[in-house]
């Protein structure tokens, strides 16, 4: 059985592994909604991508809402 300092340890980590993505994710997803906003006629590739990108990052911060992570993420 893993011990109670053992289990707050992985924990931490595994959270800020999960806020490290979230951030990651927010970047991909700005970065693709910029090249379709400048874009004259984004293909229909493009916008699944970032429809994709805006998913994920929401996703992700439902997941770390679940886990109850209180730390303000980087913006």
């Amino acid at each position: 059985m893993i011990s109670f300092n053992k289990k707050r340890k992985l924990r931490k980590e595994y959270d800020g592994m999960l806020i490290d993505q979230i951030n990651e994710s927010k970047k991909d997803w700005a970065m693709k909604q910029k090249f379709v906003d400048h874009s004259l006629d984004p293909s229909m590739e493009l916008i699944n991508e970032m429809n994709i990108a805006e998913a994920k990052y929401y996703f992700l911060l439902k997941e770390a809402k679940y886990r109850n992570i209180k730390t303000i993420l980087g913006r």
